[in-house]
């Protein structure tokens, strides 16, 4: 759901020159400076990297709900594929901007009592010690889509096609803890093209942003 938001916002964006997205299954969506690689192995790029030189900025959007899972499996399927990624393109594009997008209530001290809580800290930990230009990471609460964005994930369309009604009510009441698609992908292409002091970005830095 948010990187349907956050490509959306590259497309609108006049400053994006091009855009490589990396998917496991088509999108449909065809525009001038799209480009889309379909790969199935989230754990290794070998076979892509001369096609990911070159890049300015990586947002990282993939992630996984954790309900259901046991702290191992969800670390394989949060910081394994993520650092895969983030450091064959930490090699390839030193000088790139990585923005990953982890949640509210992460852990940076790993210790917490929360299990995901704890592999997000410990996977943004991870990132911010790579060698990139810079690495941001994104913490939004609860996220609104809009323009037709759906979740691919059933739990979490439910969620918000039932508060659907009052998710503006609870973005004009709780301004700290509700974002959009639209928000969020704006603020992330503000950060990548002229950085921030912050490291660590809550829903009221994005939404401020």
């Amino acid at each position: 759901m948010v990187g349907q938001g956050v490509l959306r916002e590259c497309l609108l964006d006049s400053d994006v020159q091009q855009i490589l997205s990396i998917v496991r299954t088509p999108s449909g969506q065809q525009h001038p400076k799209l480009r889309e690689l379909v790969h199935t192995n989230f754990f290794d790029y070998s076979a892509m990297e001369p096609q990911l030189t070159g890049c300015g900025a990586c947002f990282f959007c993939l992630g996984v709900s954790s309900a259901g899972m046991d702290e191992a499996k969800y670390t394989h399927l949060t910081y394994d594929i993520t650092l895969a990624a983030a450091s064959t393109l930490a090699r390839l594009n030193p000088s790139m901007t990585f923005l990953y997008v982890s949640g509210a209530g992460t852990d940076s001290t790993e210790r917490g009592r929360t299990m995901w809580a704890r592999v997000k800290g410990k996977t943004e930990n991870a990132l911010l010690k790579l060698p990139f230009r810079a690495a941001y990471m994104f913490r939004p609460g609860i996220i609104q889509p809009l323009h037709g964005i759906r979740s691919k994930t059933k739990l979490y369309q439910t969620f918000y096609t039932a508060l659907n009604p009052v998710l503006p009510l609870l973005r004009s009441a709780f301004p700290n803890l509700v974002t959009t698609t639209e928000q969020l992908g704006r603020a992330m292409l503000k950060v990548a093209s002229q950085g921030d002091l912050r490291r660590i970005l809550e829903s009221r830095d994005i939404n401020a942003l």
